[in-house]
């Protein structure tokens, strides 16, 4: 089974730790109704489709309200803490969590007691803190997107805040973040560099780049890297292997933005029902 764990920005909203399942555009964990417009929900939503796509139990949810103090997320770890050793999921992802580093080796701790141990996905708030810890390598992929890439880059930044800007944000500069991202070994097995081009790469350099379709209209909408990260986990789950995972999930994205025809006022649960064919035509070249 596939287990996707991340917060909402609702202070209110309670800890969860329950199936997903997905009804039209309406997503529920548990009896919750959440919308998949951006973060977590986003990325909850594309994973529910592409399950459902590919016949496939439907994702579990680990999820909690932080509107980023970190209460919320302090919460979900301790719960993590308490309740993975005694699960069993085949694929472990982790999204936005606000960035603790004590909290993450405790998580992590807890994720070597599993039997058999999960292959892990890292993206957002817990990449971050992946990275801090120097637990980068206990990773089988990371998502980050060229402003998160330029802090898993910088080797001497304790914190995002602190990344030095010679390397901020420069796509033409992507394959050399890369190369520096892994010569520091603050890299997982596998990289998903999401972008106007989006590139997989591991240790031994770059493996595919996807550059279209383009939709131009998606580069204002919020959610899209999700949607990407949500599809390379339910393939990852699927079977295939990590880097081809990511690559079919970054051409899926441009397809389903293809078929969206999304405009400036389009949400990112426009693009999720386009996503069974996109990820047909992408898993058929």
């Amino acid at each position: 089974m596939l287990a996707i764990v991340g917060t909402v920005p609702d202070p209110d909203f309670p800890l969860l730790d329950a199936p997903v399942t997905l009804e039209g555009k309406v997503l529920l964990v548990g009896d919750h109704v959440i919308a998949p417009d951006r973060g977590t929900p986003a990325l909850l939503g594309a994973t529910a489709q592409a399950c459902i796509h590919l016949g496939m139990d439907m994702p579990h949810a680990f999820l909690v309200g932080d509107e980023g103090l970190g209460k919320g997320s302090r919460d979900l770890y301790a719960h993590l803490v308490n309740v993975l050793p005694e699960r069993s999921y085949a694929t472990l992802v982790f999204h936005y969590l606000q960035p603790d580093v004590d909290w993450h080796n405790k998580v992590l701790l807890s994720v070597g007691e599993m039997h058999p141990r999960p292959r892990l996905v890292a993206d957002a708030g817990f990449m971050y803190a992946a990275k801090m810890s120097g637990e980068a390598s206990a990773y089988d992929l990371f998502t980050p997107d060229v402003g998160e890439l330029a802090f898993l880059a910088d080797e001497a930044a304790p914190h995002p805040f602190y990344t030095r800007g010679f390397i901020l944000q420069d796509e033409t500069r992507t394959p050399e973040l890369i190369r520096r991202t892994y010569e520091y070994d603050n890299g997982a097995a596998c990289l998903l560099v999401k972008g106007s081009t989006d590139i997989v790469s591991d240790r031994t350099g770059e493996l595919a780049r996807i550059t279209g379709p383009s939709e131009e209209a998606m580069e204002a909408m919020g959610g899209t890297g999700d949607t990407i990260t949500g599809m390379a986990c339910a393939l990852i789950e699927y079977g295939l292997p990590v880097p081809d995972a990511a690559r079919i999930a970054a051409q899926a994205n441009r397809y389903a933005g293809q078929l969206a025809k999304p405009d400036p006022g389009s949400q990112i649960s426009d693009l999720i029902p386009h996503i069974p064919l996109a990820l047909s035509k992408a898993m058929n070249q």
